[in-house]
């Protein structure tokens, strides 16, 4: 099956859980790459550079296959794994969810972790607002002036939205569409072309 959109954080949102004195401070942030998550975390360490853990846990891309899970010196998988879960659980991507803890002087024990981490990132997400956002494509146009209204039309149909345009010797478009739409607006140009109508475009590297 197709992936057409995703579901992630709209802003980032704050999170809290204490237990037995220990301070648990969930930050989730919508991130787009692994350059972006390194800087969320390093600003997280920075602030928050007393406290004795920051776990995290991340996902990128629509297909949900790209993850990670840290647990930053807690019992192994008492942290990141639970964190993880919470994002998997929302159905949610390109996300990054840190918990920064404070110990409070007692010990929590495994199972106590895994709650409390839960709980905090579940806390932030919940703060948060998820929303869907369409995956697109991008496709270059190049065609006869006297195509334009042709060309127009079909932007006006399918509601596409125009990067960029030059009118030079002929006319070129880059226009960006919901994949969803993509192949129906492929018949459409293939049917122009096949009527006689000069026109070329690229999609995935390629031209027809």
């Amino acid at each position: 099956m197709s992936i057409y959109s995703y579901h992630t954080l709209q802003h980032p949102a704050k999170g809290f859980y204490r237990e037995k004195g220990s301070k648990f401070l969930a930050f989730a942030y919508p991130v787009d790459s692994e350059v972006d998550i390194k800087m969320r975390l390093d600003h997280v360490k920075k602030e928050y550079f007393d406290a004795r853990h920051h776990c995290f846990a991340w996902m990128l891309g629509a297909d949900k296959n790209h993850y990670r899970a840290f647990d930053d010196g807690e019992p192994s998988h008492s942290a990141g794994t639970p964190i993880l879960g919470q994002i998997r659980s929302k159905g949610i991507t390109n996300i990054l969810i840190v918990v920064v803890r404070y110990f409070g002087g007692i010990k929590l024990g495994v199972g106590g972790l895994i709650e409390a981490y839960k709980a905090a990132a579940e806390d932030a997400l919940r703060n948060g607002s998820i929303v869907e956002i369409e995956l697109t494509e991008t496709i270059w146009l190049q065609f006869e002036y006297t195509m334009l209204a042709d060309i127009m039309k079909i932007i006006k149909d399918f509601g596409l939205k125009i990067l960029a345009q030059d009118f030079s010797d002929k006319g070129t478009m880059t226009i960006g569409i919901p994949l969803r739409e993509k192949e129906k607006l492929l018949d459409k140009l293939r049917l122009l072309k096949a009527l006689g109508r000069s026109i070329t475009w690229k999609v995935d590297d390629q031209f027809s």
